[in-house]
């Protein structure tokens, strides 16, 4: 049974593709269907994982039409549950890595030939997506239930899964209905915590109100997550046509100034980004009414709903540096392939370097698709990686106030030596606004082939823009490479052998005994890095 015939008329009234209309009235349906799956007590567990299949059930077949792609999803989930529960040794979570993977690739292959990426139509790609994160993360977090617990760190112990589900209690995870669409992914453990009601522990704190099966706040945060969503949305619907990415390859774009195209691409940049933070923040706030997202309270007793966010959108469009903008957008995609991916590939006992990085970055690639504007913007956005952590270790401590003397908050003779924390300095503040307006430039020309994926539309863009991004990125790694990073760590260990001789002749007499301490160039920047941290 299909109900086309209540969507076709409502499309034709949004002038919107059938499939938009049919997503977001299931993304806008999970926020009533949120309050009625949190009023099903904690002791009926079975029924809190049947309202999630059904949900998810009655999302794909009827309303989506997307009957068959569905139970090759089914397919998916039942893989991965018997892989897991059969293969004991390590190399269980890569057999479901790879299968996952290689199915998602194969689906990625078949749409590229037969279907329009450009034509508004819903994919099973999309669910398909989210549930590799899903259950790859699962295959882990089993693997890492049955290590020795000295083995794991912070995250894998929390999310460790010491005893392995029932097959209903695995399918109501896998098809959690908020998320199942578009994401983001949730852990088991989280999951299972959300379904026995201990996420909610807290709760009863002293900081917090007493008697109440759930914390305050809850519905008017996720009301106000879906009328914010909902203006990300209306601004998408309402500018793109005008001025997206797509207008980089116009015949209009060609015949502006350099300068003015690159100011259009900033505002196409926004523009693009603000559908899925649309669809992000309506799925964070059904999710919110689930119960999910609770992070406990505020000194003042204010509970908090940050846990199923995806997106934090003033970092994004006003980013520190490139780490805090990657960090904030599509948080749950980045902590999947921190937590499965970068970290797994690192060697047991060695530091993750640039090959770890390009991993991670041409897994997300694939992850996205087989479009060329994919691997051109993780490629390039490898290089970003690179040419951040150069700068912040070479160029940054020079703008921060050298630290001499004791690193401790105690100095040898017992005294506290702890001191305010100076307020930046005017050369601190113009690179950091320096670091602002180079990341925004540098993230919206990588990401242009991102969303006009051909090969021949992404390189037009980036020659009409005169390649801007490519000069900033390979620019600024020629000179690290050819001598910068060696000249600027020197300039940093002039000023510290500077700074340690003054405070050796201002010292005095000293205390008996004790020779002044000259700590390392590392800890001497460390220290300061810590005490002026944004």
């Amino acid at each position: 049974m299909s109900l086309d015939f209540f969507f076709v008329p409502l499309a034709a009234k949004a002038g919107a593709s059938l499939d938009q209309v049919k997503l977001i009235t299931c993304l806008l349906a999970s926020y009533p269907l949120g309050n009625l799956f949190v009023k099903i007590p904690s002791t009926q567990p079975t029924l809190k994982h049947l309202f999630s299949v059904a949900v998810a059930s009655f999302y794909f077949v009827p309303v989506l039409n997307q009957g068959w792609p569905f139970l090759l999803l089914l397919g998916d989930v039942l893989a991965t549950y018997f892989i897991a529960l059969t293969v004991q040794g390590p190399r269980m979570p890569w057999i479901v890595f790879c299968f996952m993977m290689g199915h998602l690739f194969f689906n990625h292959i078949d749409r590229a030939l037969h279907g329009d990426p450009f034509d508004g139509s819903y994919n099973i790609t999309g669910p398909q997506m989210v549930l590799v994160m899903k259950l790859t993360t699962f295959a882990w977090n089993t693997w890492d239930g049955r290590r020795p617990v000295g083995d794991l760190d912070k995250w894998q112990t929390k999310m460790r899964v010491a005893k392995f589900p029932s097959l209903l209690e695995f399918l109501g995870f896998s098809l959690y209905f908020p998320g199942i669409l578009v994401g983001p992914y949730l852990e088991y453990a989280t999951y299972r915590s959300l379904i026995d009601g201990t996420l909610f522990d807290d709760a009863t704190n002293k900081s917090g109100p007493r008697g109440r099966p759930l914390p305050d706040g809850r519905k008017r945060t996720a009301y106000r997550k879906m009328l914010l969503a909902l203006g990300f949305l209306g601004i998408f619907m309402g500018v793109a046509p005008k001025i997206s990415f797509q207008t980089a390859v116009t015949d209009w774009f060609l015949e502006q100034s350099l300068l003015y195209k690159i100011l259009v691409l900033q505002l196409a940049g926004f523009v693009e980004r603000s559908k899925y933070y649309g669809v992000w923040t309506l799925t964070e706030g059904a999710s919110i009414l689930t119960g999910l997202g609770f992070t406990g309270y505020t000194p003042s007793g204010v509970a908090t709903w940050n846990g199923a966010a995806n997106v934090e959108v003033l970092k994004i469009e006003v980013p520190e540096n490139f780490k805090v903008l990657v960090d904030s957008w599509n948080i749950k995609t980045n902590v999947w392939l921190r937590e499965c991916v970068y970290k797994r590939v690192t060697p047991k006992g060695q530091k993750a370097g640039f090959q770890s990085s390009m991993l991670t970055y041409l897994t997300s690639a694939i992850w996205h698709g087989v479009s060329a504007g994919y691997y051109l913007t993780f490629l390039l956005g490898g290089f970003i990686t690179t040419v951040a952590r150069l700068t912040r270790s070479t160029v940054r401590p020079l703008v921060l106030p050298p630290v001499s003397g004791p690193t401790d908050s105690k100095a040898a003779n017992g005294n506290d030596t702890k001191q305010s924390t100076p307020p930046p300095t005017l050369i601190k503040t113009a690179y950091d606004v320096a670091g602002t307006v180079c990341t925004v430039l540098v993230v919206n020309f990588a990401c242009t082939p991102f969303i006009l994926l051909h090969l021949s539309d992404a390189v037009e863009a980036w020659r009409r823009l005169h390649w801007y991004g490519l000069w900033m990125v390979f620019g600024s790694m020629a000179f690290f490479y050819s001598g910068g990073t060696a000249w600027l760590k020197g300039i940093q260990a002039k000023r510290v052998r500077h700074v340690n001789a003054a405070a050796v002749s201002t010292s005095g007499p000293g205390t008996p005994g004790v020779a002044p301490t000259v700590p390392p160039v590392d800890v001497v920047f460390r220290e300061a890095e810590n005490k002026l941290s944004l």
